[in-house]
């Protein structure tokens, strides 16, 4: 039986090709995704074991971090502890790291890198006069506060030299140093697209406002004392709000999370794989089920020999093996290269990865093969099967017969059952609101899985829909759909392949579309203010910064948001102080009862989730104690519906400054007189000094800075999910090329009576296309069920969400199926043209 599979193999390979294909690209997809992140963890590794290199204790502070407005706790890494480091036996050198946000524009007077991404940090020369943690590639190190040095990675995407000068801010005026030299870092901001700068040590503790403490204080050992006996003679002077740890444990930590963040990543991609797979399934089971339906005759003459069933299974799977080895090892190789891609591919996107080895585990070459052998056994055992329990006189007596629509009979019946579960299931979870969010996933993929066993069902009515437009086209487009409904158990599987793809595309561009337009909405009903000026790392502005807009010429209405903790009426909450003259000129929250008019007299306009969980309704008193210690008392003038844009307890600002230690704005809310414009917004950027840590947003930027997300996600599952079509299409090829075989006599009697090449073509195009649109269809009709129930989730926490169909791109993936399905036949519908006709009616 071995030998009579290794020749079926053999015999078939040109027919086995697209099989072959299908599972070497799902292997390669989850070989590529292990050695990609092999090789991005180890690399990361590399590079953050080399961060340690000079570190043999470090000494970080525990001290709890303070609420805004609550006194900033004392001082624990200061420079005295420093002196102390230094002087302890066994100390070679002490370094104080001080860093912060600094924002620093390129030469188009924007932020370079991406909000707390642009950081800034000391330069401490050595006794040798350099610092370890730095090489430069040209130029120096800062040495005065007119000086700074910029990162080689920065400086490329930017184009400043040495000698630049450039325009930056931390917490205060722009400043305007100029570029003295370029280094290398391994810092991981900077290698994820982030910027750093170096100050002198001096200039950086003034900008960074760290001149009472340091951020760590890291030691270096000297020759002879190791990490252990330094980090205990350290933690004898540390006060006890400090903690030290050896540069080992740090390593461990890094590592520890970059194991973290490359599992996430690893994770979402072998999702996808599991989903390229699970569609390579339906290729390799049409692939097997049309193999051993044209050797049902050899089948049955060896079971008529004394083959057992058992035996003409284990030939078939033994085939699947053969095939599973090949397409795995061909796998695993492309594999190596999808993880080089994907490397380049990030690139890109303008992320930067460290550079390293390409690390390939034994353990990959392991799970490829595994996977490519396990799941096309698993897809050819059914077929194989299926051929053994077939009485050898019937098969003799019935190559050609194909399935009638009583054999669907039973497969309908658990399709239905299966898809009526699925379908209670998702209703089930969509009236649960988002507590229901796992019962719907359950009953998503039962309703898939449901509708793939319902698919020869659901083919013919489908299919008949579109017999008025086939029939125009004359003998090819009749031809073409009694092909497609000959064999609906074939047709079914390689519409589903395609559909699979497609439902999950649809339903996340119909949820992201939606989404989209929600918040668009939202910003439009809530924001009444033209712009918002806040810092870009989300710290607090300058008092300043608010007073000087208020001046602006064409400026209608202007409110900081300074906000305060405490506890209202006994929980947690945060006071957003609002000027309330000219608040209700900015803000234009959902009331359901009261507004903005009483907030002058210690009042306060809550939402409608806290006036419910503090049992609070119009005109109660509200206790209210801050993190100061100090109470007050105010009054409910008004509860509104919460949302992304405005939610929390709004007060008057009177009422939250005084327990503040240093004022400070979330934000400032600018009305213009004449509207947003571009003129506008240039005014508000000259008034501010052109300064780039400062962000000036309108409504559409607030919108798309919420949604930013939401398309990021849909780009990424766009680019996941081509592999999984990509192998759809092969198998739409896949069933074309073998129907041809399959019919090489009916097509031999269509020639011969008179259809010529153009025509047999023509057929074949139109049958794939049948069947490419018929999967599109399905998917987007299932898509767009499933958005509608997810929307019902999301429309519990966004008020604005209604569902939107976007048409557009519904056509275009209907476009895209209609041309699948033309490229998909293109060498099927070739080879049937090129079939010697007299050939063609001899063969059996």
């Amino acid at each position: 039986m071995f030998r009579t599979a290794l020749r079926n193999v053999l015999a078939h390979k040109a027919r086995l090709l697209m099989t072959v294909l299908a599972v070497m690209l799902g292997v390669a997809f989850v070989s590529g995704t292990l050695v990609f992140t092999d090789t991005v963890g180890d690399a990361y590794k590399n590079k953050m074991s080399r961060s340690f290199d000079h570190t043999s204790v470090s000494v970080r502070s525990n001290a709890a971090m303070p609420e805004d407005g609550a006194s900033e706790p004392e001082a624990v890494l200061t420079d005295g502890l420093l002196t102390k480091i230094r002087k302890l036996p066994g100390t070679e050198s002490a370094t104080g790291v001080v860093s912060g946000f600094t924002a620093l524009a390129d030469k188009q007077g924007k932020l370079v890198g991406e909000d707390w991404g642009t950081t800034g940090a000391n330069y401490v020369p050595g006794p040798d006069g350099k610092d370890a943690r730095y090489s430069f590639s040209t130029g120096r190190a800062p040495r005065s506060s007119g000086e700074i040095a910029l990162d080689s990675a920065t400086a490329s995407r930017t184009g400043y030299r040495v000698g630049d000068t450039v325009r930056l801010s931390t917490n205060g005026p722009v400043m305007k140093p100029r570029i003295t030299g370029v280094f290398h870092t391994d810092d991981g901001q900077v290698m994820a697209g982030g910027s750093l700068v170096l100050f002198d040590n001096a200039t950086a503790r003034t900008a960074l406002d760290k001149t009472s403490e340091y951020d760590e204080i890291t030691v270096a050992a000297a020759p002879g004392t190791s990490e252990a006996a330094l980090k205990s003679a350290v933690e004898k002077i540390l006060p006890k709000d400090a903690e030290a740890v050896t540069g080992r444990t740090l390593a461990a930590e890094q590592e520890e999370m970059i194991a973290e963040q490359t599992a996430s990543m690893s994770s979402t991609l072998l999702y996808f794989a599991a989903i390229a797979l699970f569609v390579g399934i339906f290729i390799i089971a049409n692939t097997f089920t049309m193999l051993v339906s044209q050797r049902t005759r050899e089948l049955a003459l060896m079971r008529a020999v004394g083959a057992s069933r058992r035996q003409v299974t284990r030939s078939v799977l033994v085939e699947a093996l053969l095939v599973g080895v090949v397409a795995a090892v061909s796998g695993f190789l492309l594999g190596i290269g999808v993880a080089v891609g994907l490397r380049s591919l990030i690139s890109t996107t303008g992320a930067s990865l460290p550079d390293g080895p390409l690390v390939i585990a034994p353990a990959t070459g392991l799970v490829s093969l595994i996977v490519g052998v396990v799941v096309t056994m698993l897809a050819a055992w059914l077929p194989g099967r299926r051929a053994a329990k077939v009485p050898p006189v019937a098969a003799m007596n019935s190559v050609h017969a194909t399935p009638t629509t009583r054999s669907l009979v039973v497969r309908n019946i658990i399709g239905s059952v299966i898809t009526a579960l699925g379908g209670a299931l998702v209703f089930l979870g969509a009236s649960m609101g988002e507590d229901g969010n796992p019962v719907m996933a359950g009953g998503a993929g039962a309703l898939l899985i449901g509708v793939i066993v319902l698919t020869p069902l659901l083919s013919r009515p489908v299919i008949a829909a579109a017999a008025p437009l086939l029939d125009r086209l004359g003998v090819p487009g009749r031809l073409a759909r009694q092909n497609a409904l000959r064999n609906p158990r074939r047709t079914a599987s390689t519409a589903a392949a395609l559909m699979i793809g497609l439902t999950l595309i649809t339903a996340m561009t119909v949820l992201a579309t939606s989404t989209q337009s929600a918040l668009d909405r939202m910003a439009a009903d809530s924001l009444k203010a033209d712009y918002t000026v806040g810092m870009a790392n989300y710290q607090p502005l300058a008092p300043e910064v608010g007073e000087k807009l208020a001046e602006l010429d064409g400026v209608a209405a202007t409110s900081p948001v300074r906000k305060a903790y405490g506890e209202a009426d006994g929980s947690f909450s945060a006071f957003n102080g609002v000027d309330p003259k000219s608040v209700d000129r900015l803000l234009g929250p959902d009331f359901t009862s009261g507004s903005f008019a009483g907030l002058a007299d210690k009042g306060a306009v809550i939402d409608r989730e806290t006036a419910d969980d503090l049992h609070l309704g119009m005109g109660d008193p509200l206790p209210v104690k801050f993190d100061d210690g100090k109470k007050d008392r105010l009054k409910v003038v008004g509860i509104y519906h919460p949302n992304d844009m405005v939610r929390g307890i709004y007060v008057a600002t009177s009422v939250v400054t005084p327990h503040l230690e240093k004022p400070g704005d979330e934000q400032v809310l600018v009305k213009m007189e004449k509207g947003a414009s571009e003129a506008a917004q240039t005014a508000i950027v000259n008034e501010l000094g052109k300064n780039p840590g400062i962000q000036i947003m309108d409504k559409e930027d607030i919108s798309n800075k919420v949604g930013e997300m939401i398309n990021l996600m849909l780009k990424m599952l766009y680019g996941l999910l081509a592999m999984a079509v990509l192998i759809a299409v092969l198998g739409v090829v896949n069933t074309l090329a073998m129907s041809v075989f399959e019919r090489k006599h009916e097509i031999g009697m269509l020639r011969a009576i008179g259809l010529d090449r153009a025509k047999v073509k023509q057929m074949v195009r139109l049958e794939s296309v049948v069947i490419s649109l018929f999967g599109a269809l399905l998917g987007i009709g299932l898509g767009v069920f499933l958005a509608w129930a997810a929307g019902r989730s999301i429309s519990e926490q966004v008020k604005t969400y209604a569902m939107e169909i976007p048409f557009d791109r519904i056509g275009i993936f209907l476009a895209a199926a209609a041309v699948v399905g033309v490229l998909a036949a293109v060498w099927p519908a070739r080879r049937a043209a090129r079939l010697n006709a007299l050939e063609a009616i001899k063969a059996e």
